[in-house]
This record gives structure tokens, C-alpha cells and sequence, in this order.
């Protein structure tokens, strides 16, 4: 992006002296994607963007206005003022380090030396390993991203990033001609083409697989309150959507999260450590920057139960009198709203073995397969992939259709047992229409008194 940096640099000089503040976002990307349905290719798709955002504020309102045309840039940089110009507001920023750096991925296989070819072999091979007696439907995606961004400010802050990101997704559904059950698994990072050939591609299928033949078996769940184990993707789904969005500052400004009003306040059991790091670079919601030009870090959410921080950008940090997190996140023809990262509960010292023993009736879910979260009223119920039961300390029965509801803080406050291991799992989130790259995750976790909830 440096040939465009001279241009932005002139229109934001020219846009200074008519606003109170302008920022400019630049980003070319090269982008391939891959669809396959039970071995066949459905879907290819590769390109090139180009585009650039000019945002201004002006008596406490926004201006923002998009193009893929760099000779509009000045153009849409008057759009943008007239837009600031017919409206009145309060918005105000909290104060941002200057900042002029240049972030580079650490890659080691780029996309553009990979073909085609060879990204459908990878995933022939998944599918063929995922191809096991009773798996009627394989369904696998591919996407693959190099984007270099350039973010200018009137500030004086100058950020030019060359990000690049990959992710395999695969779905599994087996039948035994009564029942049908799914398998899901993703793999990716914020790498090159080598976060996906150093995976076992073989054994990530065929975990997959298996789990969905394993639910054809599998019991109905019961339904009460039990003791239980959640696994490291469970855990990361529960932090990401009932404590997560709850702690976005917007959420919060616009009275819609029910930990409004509760910083410095006991929200957990004593051993919940909580963090968003967007910094975090095995994480698949990873940056170094975020779109207002703000470094990221790693931010504690809930330090030993207590909420001590939020996350914000530095339009919601002015409102809440706090600091930008670093979590305005938008695409490029977006609004930044402010997103989570790489959100997780802190790993304890248990091991799996530990967390089970004391358990003389309880039940152990792993996996998500999506659910529902209503932040103002502090409810949540989400759907594991699968469920055993655990007697006397023993993993024996599996499960199927398993439900974990209940109240956020309450459940928070029921975390007894915390394990030593931690995976992130890869993901995205979606918010007011956009779609964000996350990881979330943690330890497993053992929850007491958890309302569990199954279905014939």
C-alpha cells in the first residue's frame, strides 16, 4: 500500500482544517475460496479488491463514505463532511497513542505459491478421510486471505499491515437410515498455507467422522441439574457469548448487557480469569492493530471473579470514561463497531482426571453446535455437539441432543474446577450484519448445578 500513502496523506491534509478529526482506510486483498460436497467441487472462487474508507467527525458526528476508485478519495472525502455537517451528536474519542509502524504475518508458505490444484487435493484428502461407513454427506470449505491494509489519521498515526489468514472447514453427517447426526471441525490461523499442512488432515477428518457415527448410538440426554465438564470448545463458545458480548461497551451504552453497572463487581467464582488478546498470535482472531489505529494487548476481562474492564473502541471508551481496548473491528466498508478477539477463560491446575473424579452423577458436553444469548436479560442455552454421563468419577454413556441453559451470572458463579489444558478453536462472529474472525476457548471447566436439557 505504500504507492497510495502520498495521496491519503494530501486529502487528509486538505480535510483537517474543515473537521475535528479524519482517519483513512486503505486495503488490497487476494482472496480464494473452495466449496466441496461428498468429493466434488461445487464452488471456486478467487480475487482482488481494492478499497478505501474516509471517516470524519465534526461537532461531535460522523462522517463515512467507501470506494474502490483511489481517484475518488477526495471526492468522498467532501461526501463525508457534508454527511458529518447535516447531523449533531455527542460522540467524542478517548485519546490514542501515535503510532507509525509496519506489521507483517509471519508466513512461511504464501497462498500465492499454492495452487488451485493443491488446495483441492488437501481437501480430497480430508474428504476421503472423513468417507467411513454410515457418513452419508461430507461437506468442506476452504478460505484463504492476504490483505494489506494502511491506516492514516490526522492524528499523525501511520500503520501499514500485510495480514494473511486461512481456514478449513468440514461437516460430516451420518445416517443409519433412522437417525441422522452431525460431525463439525476447523482448522486455521493467521499464517500462511502451512497452518493447514502442519495438521494431521487424515486424523482432523476422521475425528470428525467418528463423532458423527458415535452420536447414531448415542442416548437422549436427561434433563435436570447436574455437575458438569465442559470442554475446551464449549467453554470457549460459553466466555464468547454470555460473558463476551456482554462486556462490549456498546452493549453497554445502549443498556442491552446485563453487566451494565457492575465493574469492580464479584461476577464469577474466585477462580475465573478472563481475557480478550487480540495479540494473541496462535489465535484466529488475531491483529496487531486495530481499525482505529489502537495497538492491541491482552486485556483482562475478570480478574478472580471480579469484572475489572470492558472492551471498547475509542468512541464507547470516551462515553464510559475508559481507555479504546483495541476492539473496533469493521470490514473496510464498514462502520467499526466494537468485536471481540481471541476471548478465553484462564487454564487452572486440574487435570482432566481430577476435574471427574468427585463426580458421582454429572455429565461431560463437548463441542457447540450454536445456541442462543440474550445479554440484557443474562439468559443463555446452547446446543453441545455431544454428551456422556459421567458416573463415579467414570466418562461412560454418550449422549445426544444435549442442552446447557441458564443464567450468566450464575453460572459464572458455579465454576468449582478449572483444568490445566487450553485450545482456541477457530471461529467467526457475526454483529449487526458483519462478520469477524474469533478465536475463543479455554480449559475444560467443571460447573456444578448446571440445568441440562435433552430431547427424545
Amino acid at each position: 500500500m505504500e504507492e497510495y500513502i502520498d495521496l491519503c496523506e494530501k486529502v487528509i491534509e486538505k480535510t483537517i482544517p474543515k473537521v475535528d478529526y479524519v482517519d483513512i482506510r486503505a486495503g488490497k486483498s487476494n482472496n480464494s475460496s473452495i466449496i466441496m460436497k461428498d468429493g466434488s467441487v461445487d464452488e471456486v472462487n478467487t480475487g482482488n479488491t481494492l478499497g478505501f474508507r474516509i471517516r470524519v467527525l465534526n461537532n461531535g458526528a460522523w462522517g463515512f463514505a467507501y470506494t474502490n476508485d483511489y481517484t475518488k478519495l477526495e471526492e468522498i472525502a467532501e461526501t463525508s463532511i457534508t454527511l458529518a455537517n447535516s447531523l449533531k451528536g455527542d460522540i467524542e474519542l478517548a485519546p490514542s497513542e501515535i503510532i507509525k509502524d509496519k506489521v507483517v504475518s509471519d508466513v512461511k508458505i504464501p497462498f500465492s505459491d499454492v495452487s488451485i490444484e493443491e488446495k483441492k487435493d488437501i481437501m480430497e484428502e480430508a474428504n476421503k478421510a472423513a468417507s467411513l461407513d454410515k457418513v452419508n454427506s461430507i461437506t468442506i470449505s476452504y478460505s484463504d486471505s492476504e490483505n494489506k491494509g494502511l491506516f492514516i489519521n490526522s492524528e499523525g498515526s501511520l500503520i501499514q499491515t500485510d495480514e494473511s489468514r486461512v481456514g478449513m472447514f468440514l461437516n460430516a453427517a451420518a445416517t443409519n437410515g433412522e437417525v441422522i447426526q452431525f460431525g463439525h471441525g476447523s482448522i486455521g490461523g493467521v499464517k500462511g498455507f502451512e497452518a493447514i499442512t502442519n495438521v494431521d488432515i487424515e486424523e482432523f477428518s476422521r475425528n470428525i467422522a467418528q463423532k458423527a457415527i458415535r452420536l447414531l448410538d448415542a442416548e437422549p440426554a436427561p434433563s435436570g441439574k447436574f455437575p458438569i465438564i465442559a470442554d475446551n470448545e464449549l467453554t470457549g463458545v460459553f466466555i464468547h457469548e454470555a460473558l463476551g458480548h456482554a462486556v462490549e461497551g456498546d452493549l453497554i451504552l445502549q443498556n442491552d448487557s446485563i453487566l451494565k453497572g457492575k465493574m469492580n463487581t464479584k461476577i464469577a467464582s474466585d477462580i475465573v480469569n478472563i481475557y480478550d488478546d487480540a495479540s494473541l498470535k496462535d489465535g484466529f482472531g488475531h491483529y496487531a492493530y486495530d481499525v482505529e489505529g489502537v495497538k492491541t494487548k491482552k486485556n483482562q476481562l475478570v480478574k478472580n471473579g471480579e469484572l475489572v474492564s470492558l472492551l471498547n473502541s475509542r468512541e464507547t471508551a470516551s462515553k464510559l470514561g475508559m481507555k479504546s481496548s483495541g476492539n473496533a473491528r469493521s470490514p473496510l466498508s464498514d462502520q467499526p463497531i466494537v468485536r471481540m478477539s481471541n476471548t478465553y477463560l484462564e487454564p487452572g491446575d486440574m487435570s482432566f482426571d481430577e476435574l471427574i473424579e468427585d463426580i458421582k452423577d454429572g455429565i461431560y458436553l463437548k463441542g457447540s453446535r450454536g445456541g442462543q444469548v440474550d445479554t440484557g436479560k443474562g439468559i443463555f442455552q446452547f446446543n453441545a455437539a455431544e454428551g456422556f454421563i459421567i458416573k463415579n468419577g467414570e466418562v461412560t454413556t454418550p449422549l445426544r441432543d444435549v442442552s446447557l441453559s441458564g443464567n450468566i451470572l450464575e453460572t459464572l458463579k458455579h465454576v468449582d474446577a478449572i483444568g490445566s489444558d487450553f485450545k482456541l478453536s477457530v471461529g467467526f462472529c457475526g454483529k449487526d450484519g458483519q462478520t469477524a474472525p474469533v478465536g475463543d476457548g479455554g480449559p475444560h471447566t467443571r460447573i456444578l448445578d448446571a440445568l441440562v436439557g435433552g430431547s427424545s
